[in-house]
């Protein structure tokens, strides 16, 4: 595989670049306040009135019909100039893209591309995270529509979304992982209630609960045939699980790249220990970069990610946490300097008090990479029985 830019990939990339130098998002990189989710809309619709937004997606429904490396490509360009990385929707079209009828994806894809419509994903409840085939929320046929109950958790934009992409179980006889379908649900509606959940970073926008009381869907708006959801959540979470599908190698290169200066800056502040923590996430980052390559090249040839995604994610996540744990090193948080009479004084160690306080809010973040999106746990189990064909225990 050839890394370097083809002339054409070149003239989107400098396109791309101007486009950025004028272009003031007034967002942070990182999800580390309420007001990222607020803003993340206008952040999508603009990167898609300028041609930045579903660059590999079909054109019929509003996508450019690239090569998956000009998504690449802005990527790294977004996260050279400090914005946010384009929002993560890939995981939803691709499974829309494999299991929905034409006539479903001619009416809800454009919307997703677009921005226009906003989605969240109803898969994980309190007793159903991991073990999704478990899961109890139960929907019922009523003539030409389904009545839906339940109890969603975790579940991503649900207080902006306009739709939720939902699991449910309509067939109770049958062995759980056949008896699941895939429905598009209105969010908008009576008999849906949502509660947001206050992450440690204080976030409260970006995750919440739905409880789904008598709530409706259209037959029309089902998401492939009946009992065939187990399929759709396994493409579903395959693609959510591709650092490459969501910028993550771009943004980790970017903030290991600011560490490290950090610490040429002035490196006898810091312990060895804290050198060695920012040393090891550029290690980690660049595994995931290397990874991420070898995915780029199969996806190009037209492979997809299938059980091999969990070690796309277990890669990401350790990344995650790389840069995380190095980020509370330099912040000055982790060996005390963070602490209030400091911040008071100013004297904060090599970061600035607001940089300091963004640096900690990484590191929280980071702490969930291991658990959301499927467990380490899960995906190890999964990398062990369907990747490398040991027994299970």
């Amino acid at each position: 595989m050839e890394f370097g830019d083809s002339p054409q990939e070149a003239a989107f990339r400098r396109r791309a670049r101007d486009w950025l130098d004028v272009t003031k998002p007034g967002l942070p990189a990182f999800s580390t306040s309420d007001q990222y989710w607020a803003k993340a809309a206008d952040w999508h619709q603009a990167l898609y009135d300028a041609g930045f937004f579903g660059l590999s997606w079909p054109q019929e429904y509003g996508g450019h019909g690239l090569p998956a490396v000009y998504d690449v490509i802005l990527d790294e360009e977004l996260a050279a100039a400090g914005a946010p990385s384009r929002p993560g929707l890939g995981y939803l079209v691709r499974g829309f893209l494999r299991h929905a009828s034409d006539d479903v994806n001619r009416r809800f894809l454009p919307g997703i591309i677009s921005g226009r419509d906003r989605w969240c994903q109803g898969f994980s409840e309190p007793e159903a995270g991991s073990d999704l085939a478990s899961l109890r929320t139960s929907a019922e046929r009523d003539g030409d529509r389904w009545i839906i109950s339940g109890h969603k958790i975790w579940t991503s934009y649900s207080d902006s979304a306009d739709w939720c992409l939902l699991l449910a179980r309509t067939d109770a006889t049958v062995p759980r992982h056949r008896g699941l379908t895939a429905f598009a649900v209105p969010m908008h509606q009576p008999g849906v209630r949502q509660q947001p959940i206050t992450m440690i970073n204080g976030v409260t926008r970006e995750f919440g609960e739905v409880f789904f009381d008598g709530a409706t869907a259209r037959h029309a708006d089902m998401i492939g045939p009946p009992g065939e959801g187990w399929a759709l959540a396994m493409t579903v979470v395959s693609h959510e699980r591709e650092p490459g599908e969501l910028g993550y190698v771009a943004r980790y290169a970017k903030a290991v790249s600011e560490l490290v200066q950090l610490v040429r800056q002035d490196p006898g502040r810091y312990p060895a220990e804290d050198v060695a923590s920012v040393g090891w996430a550029v290690v980690e980052a660049e595994m995931l970069r290397v990874h991420a390559c070898r995915r780029l090249s199969e996806r190009l040839d037209g492979i997809s990610p299938g059980p091999g995604g969990s070690v796309d994610k277990l890669l990401m996540t350790e990344a995650d946490q790389a840069v995380g744990h190095a980020a509370l090193a330099v912040s000055g948080f982790a060996s005390g300097g963070g602490d209030d009479e400091a911040r008071r004084s100013g004297d904060t160690g090599p970061a600035s008090d607001a940089d300091g306080d963004s640096w900690l809010r990484m590191y929280l973040y980071s702490r969930a990479a291991s658990v959301m999106g499927g467990t380490s746990e899960i995906q190890r189990n999964v990398v062990a029985t369907r990747v490398l064909g040991l027994p299970v225990a």
